[in-house]
């Protein structure tokens, strides 16, 4: 055997060797990704379906919740008395059966920590019946909100609710500026 000889056999049985130990690792690797993999799924299964168990429970008020707007923000109603009168945020509801709900619910702040602000919540049905329910004091922290829609006395027809409104009028509020948030907009049942 000449020293070619040698390096080929030796270069041969290291590579040969290295190649399997390769394989090995990888073969031993492979089970712990679809391990892991298992888990992550059958944790993410386990959420779901612990999910669904907790929306699925009977007889419960806050169940029975339809959200309308689905935002990842709050509404910003934000006014400024100089030249307009009133500043408005409206909801066109498309028509929205509303007889199977008694309560319209929503969240609200102002931003400014003085000054006294009203909120005017006002809905609208296709036949143009208008119907306003006023909040008074709005404050600077978010205060849940729940109206039964019997307090909408204008409104005679809620097969078809067109519109729902929320403004902010010159006349209720002591500042000339500012800003009024609303999130969390929903009907119960």
């Amino acid at each position: 055997m000449d020293r070619k000889d040698v390096y080929d056999h030796l270069a041969k049985i290291y590579l040969d060797a290295s190649s399997k130990t390769k394989r090995k690792k990888k073969q031993k690797d492979y089970p712990k990704v679809i391990r892991g993999l298992f888990v992550a799924g059958g944790l993410a299964l386990l959420s779901l379906m612990l999910v669904f168990l907790l929306s699925v429970r009977k007889n419960r008020p806050q169940d029975s919740q339809i959200a309308l707007i689905f935002a990842p923000e709050a509404v910003k109603i934000n006014f400024n008395f100089d030249p307009a009168k009133k500043e408005i945020y409206s909801l066109n509801l498309n028509n929205l059966d509303f007889k199977r709900f008694k309560t319209l619910a929503f969240s609200v702040r102002k931003a400014q920590p003085q000054g006294n602000i009203s909120l005017r919540v006002e809905l609208s049905n296709s036949f143009k019946e208008k119907s306003e329910v006023y909040l008074r004091n709005i404050a600077n922290k978010w205060q849940d909100y729940r109206i039964n829609l019997s307090d909408f006395k204008g409104l005679s027809g809620w097969s078809s609710v067109s519109e729902l409104a929320f403004i902010v009028e010159e006349w209720n509020a002591s500042s000339k500026k500012g800003i009024v948030y609303v999130d969390n907009i929903r009907l119960l049942k």
